[in-house]
């Protein structure tokens, strides 16, 4: 009888080690991703100069994401003060206006995040976010080399950077692979399967 009683003591054991184990494989780690300090890493942008009052632009990254998912929250940091910072996301094929955000104040070098109401972006469509500022950080590769593009990062894809002249909300249409200008970010979670 006692050892009927060890033998059952340890299967039960067992058993409830399998199933903590399968409950754990059962209920993923959903993670929010924010690609920017990445995207920067992986292109080699690491010469900085900080540009304050230089004239307009509306500049930012293409991107594609790889699952669905949404955007929560807008990330952004200038080397200057700005009020009522306008930020877009395109659709980066017909190049229309998806949604528009107004940061009420971002104060200078201080990395900001702003919630927003979920936007959801589906997998292998084509998006670019802009902001719209006088403001920025100017990043390039020592060497001023091209980057190739894409570069994958986590469950996104970064397709290039681009910027238009002015404080129009205009799709940029002018891309370059030398030099990344923001900082402007998003974080994205992926949308459970």
């Amino acid at each position: 009888p006692y050892l009927m009683n060890k033998r059952s003591f340890l299967l039960i054991a067992l058993l409830i080690t399998i199933t903590l184990s399968c409950k754990d494989d059962d209920d993923p780690t959903i993670v929010s991703e924010n690609p920017l300090n990445s995207y920067l890493l992986v292109a080699g942008f690491s010469e900085v100069e900080n540009f304050i009052d230089d004239g307009f632009f509306e500049f930012g990254i293409k991107f594609t994401p790889k699952v669905n998912g949404q955007i929560n929250s807008i990330v952004v940091k200038l080397p200057d003060d700005q009020t009522d910072l306008r930020i877009t996301i395109w659709d980066g094929v017909s190049k229309t206006v998806l949604q528009t955000i107004t940061i009420p104040m971002v104060k200078a070098n201080t990395e900001l995040t702003h919630a927003i109401t979920p936007f959801n972006v589906t997998k292998n469509d084509a998006y670019m976010i802009t902001l719209n500022s006088d403001d920025y950080y100017y990043r390039a590769r020592p060497d001023e080399s091209d980057v190739s593009y894409p570069i994958t990062i986590g469950n996104l894809e970064i397709n290039g950077y681009g910027y238009s002249e002015g404080s129009a909300q205009t799709y940029p249409y002018s891309f370059h692979s030398y030099y990344y200008a923001g900082d402007l970010s998003f974080v994205f979670t992926p949308t459970v399967q």
